[in-house]
């Protein structure tokens, strides 16, 4: 089948998300180019492993053309305020219950620049890993929130702009079951091992769902998906 001809920009981070939703647009569109942020996470070493399983990915056989990347210094985010995912305190929920890990407006934020540049290079549809089946309850991470982002953003570029989200009613295992499909044992693999999700940056051991301290909230959903994945319990 012919890829649709729009092309598109994917949010890449390197991490198991990303890597799923980057696979997954250089299965459809003509051509796909990414956008990273350096926001100065505390698992910077996402930044690392990004570049490696991008280029890796760039090799497998895929419809469309994986195109530029861009890589955006947004260090803004870490002047506004302490978090779990900028400095070196312990992941803890909030008064409020969200997880100290929530960086406000940072999905906001990313898309906003994404469209920017979307905007420039003739892009017209946005693509990210967000999802609220399993996720930290992060409200720029939902459904509703991404929708209504879509449209103001469309409004403030005076074009029209699709925000896809493939991952968004996906569980974990559901997004490793996704790869799967994708790109069979070599793309699960890949992710596996050159993906990163753990927000301490843990790269030593590698487990069988792959690089990380085992224990932060996103190590935990990715194993438990890996898990139910392996079991059988999960599908497209």
């Amino acid at each position: 089948m012919m890829p649709d001809p729009r092309h598109a920009l994917v949010l890449f981070s390197g991490g198991q998300d990303s890597a799923t939703c980057l696979a997954w647009a250089l299965s459809r569109y003509a051509e796909v180019q990414t956008i990273g942020f350096d926001y100065g996470q505390r698992h910077h070493v996402e930044l690392k492993c990004r570049t490696r399983l991008r280029e890796s990915l760039g090799r497998m056989n895929w419809p469309g053309v994986l195109g530029e990347d861009h890589l955006l210094q947004v260090g803004v985010l870490k002047q506004l305020g302490d978090s779990a995912m900028t400095d070196e305190v312990a992941i803890a929920l909030q008064q409020d219950g969200l997880p100290n890990t929530f960086v406000p407006g940072r999905n906001l934020l990313f898309f906003t620049l994404a469209a920017a540049l979307a905007y420039r290079r003739g892009l017209t549809v946005l693509v990210g890993g967000m999802s609220e089946t399993d996720y930290s309850g992060y409200p720029d991470c939902r459904d509703n929130t991404l929708k209504a982002l879509q449209v103001a953003l469309s409004l403030g570029v005076e074009r029209p702009l699709v925000i896809e989200t493939p991952l968004m009613w996906r569980n974990k295992a559901e997004t490793w079951a996704l790869a799967h499909a994708l790109g069979g044992d070599a793309l699960v693999e890949l992710i596996r091992r050159e993906s990163h999700t753990c927000y301490l940056g843990e790269r030593g051991v590698l487990h069988d769902w792959g690089h990380g301290c085992s224990q932060c909230p996103a190590c935990e959903l990715r194993a438990r998906g890996w898990r139910a994945w392996a079991q059988g319990n999960a599908s497209v």
